[in-house]
C-alpha cells in the first residue's frame, strides 16, 4: 500500500472513530433523558395518586331530610339524629369551596344519611364587595341556591353550582344557566315557574347592588371615612354606615340577596378566638373551627366527625317552609 493510500485509510479510520464517539454520546444522552423522564413520570404519578387517594368516590344513596332554617341556611340530617353538627360556610364563587365540595361533599351526604352527622349548610358571599363579575357571580349563585331551598332541592342544586363554578374574574351563573340547572332536577313545572320568577327578581337586585348601589356607597365612604377605615369594615358594617349617611339599603329587605349578605355579616360575629370566621370554606364541628388539613381531606374530616360528641343546631326551622317574606 502506497503512502497516499495509507493516508486515506488513516483518515477514514479517524472519521469512523469520530462517528462512533458521537453515537456513543447520543446513546448516553438518551439514557439520561429517559431516566429523568421516568423519574418525572414516577413523581407526577405518585403525586396524582396521593391527591386522588384522599377524594371520596361520591355518594349516590338517598339523602337525609333537608330542612330550611329561618336565616336561609339548610340542615341535612336524619330525623331525631343525635350526632356532631358540621357547619359548612361556602361562597359559590370560591375555588377552595369547590375543592372542598369535590373532596368531601359525598362524605357529608353519607354521614348525614347514616345518622352520624348533622350537616348545616351556611351559604355566604365573602366576595360581595369585590368588582363585578366576581361579586355578581357570588350573589346570584347564593340567591339561586336559596330559591332552590324553597323547593327542597338545596343540596342537589348546591352540587350543580359547584360543578359549574365560573372561573374567577369571568362572568358566570347567568339567569339562563341557573334556570336550566334547576330544570335538570326532580322538580315540577309549577316549581320551575316559581323558581324562574324569583330568580329574575333576585338577579335585578344583584345588578342594582353591585353596579349602582355599592360603587356609590364605597366612593362616598372612602371620601368621608378613608380607605384605611373602610378596609376594617365588613359589608354589613358598611351598609349600616351607609344607612346613616344617605345610602338607603331598603331595596335589599325581603330579598334573598339581602339575606345572604346578612348571613355573611352574622358569620363574622358568631364565633371568636381561634374559631373566628375569616373566610371560606370554613368548616366547624360543634362550633369549633377545623384547620385546613382536617377539613380539606376525607380522612381528616371523617376522623373529626367520628371523634366528636353530639351537637346542637343553633338555628330554627322556617315555620312554613316558605320564602323570606
Amino acid at each position: 500500500m502506497g503512502s497516499e493510500a495509507r493516508k486515506r485509510a488513516r483518515e477514514r479510520l479517524k472519521e469512523q472513530r469520530a462517528k462512533e464517539r458521537k453515537a456513543a454520546a447520543r446513546r448516553r444522552n438518551l439514557i439520561v433523558v429517559g431516566v429523568a423522564a421516568a423519574v418525572i413520570v414516577l413523581i407526577v404519578g405518585i403525586g396524582y395518586a396521593v391527591l386522588n387517594s384522599d377524594r371520596d368516590e361520591g355518594y349516590t344513596g338517598p339523602l337525609a331530610a333537608q330542612t330550611l332554617q329561618e336565616d336561609g341556611s339548610v340542615v341535612m340530617a336524619q330525623e331525631g339524629a343525635r350526632a356532631p353538627v358540621v357547619e359548612v360556610y361556602a361562597d359559590y364563587q370560591c375555588p377552595a369551596c369547590r375543592q372542598f365540595e369535590l373532596t368531601n361533599g359525598g362524605l357529608l351526604k353519607e354521614r348525614a344519611a347514616q345518622g352520624e352527622a348533622i350537616v348545616h349548610f351556611r351559604p355566604v358571599s365573602i366576595f360581595a364587595q369585590q368588582q363585578v363579575p366576581i361579586s355578581s357571580n357570588s350573589l346570584r349563585g347564593g340567591a339561586a341556591a336559596r330559591i332552590a331551598a324553597d323547593h327542597g332541592v338545596f343540596v342537589q342544586y348546591n352540587d350543580v353550582l359547584f360543578e359549574n363554578q365560573p372561573t374567577e374574574g369571568r362572568e358566570g351563573f347567568s339567569t339562563e344557566q341557573l334556570r336550566e340547572w334547576f330544570a335538570g332536577l326532580d322538580t315540577s313545572a309549577a316549581q320551575q315557574e316559581e323558581f324562574d320568577a324569583r330568580l329574575e327578581e333576585e338577579a335585578a337586585v344583584v345588578t342594582e347592588f353591585t353596579e349602582e348601589f355599592l360603587p356609590a356607597l364605597t366612593e362616598d365612604a372612602v371620601a368621608q371615612i378613608g380607605q384605611e377605615t373602610l378596609g376594617t369594615m365588613v359589608l354589613s358594617d358598611l351598609l349600616a354606615w351607609g344607612a346613616d349617611n344617605g345610602h338607603d339599603p331598603g331595596f335589599l329587605e325581603g330579598t334573598y340577596t339581602g339575606e345572604l349578605i346578612d348571613a355573611t355579616g352574622a358569620a363574622y360575629t358568631r364565633y371568636s378566638g381561634d374559631s373566628a370566621f375569616r373566610g371560606t370554606p370554613s368548616v366547624y364541628i360543634n362550633g369549633v373551627l377545623l384547620d385546613n388539613n382536617t377539613a380539606m381531606t376525607v380522612r381528616g374530616l371523617s376522623e373529626a366527625i367520628a371523634s366528636a360528641d353530639p351537637g346542637k343546631v343553633e338555628t330554627q326551622p322556617l315555620a312554613d317552609g316558605g320564602e323570606a317574606q
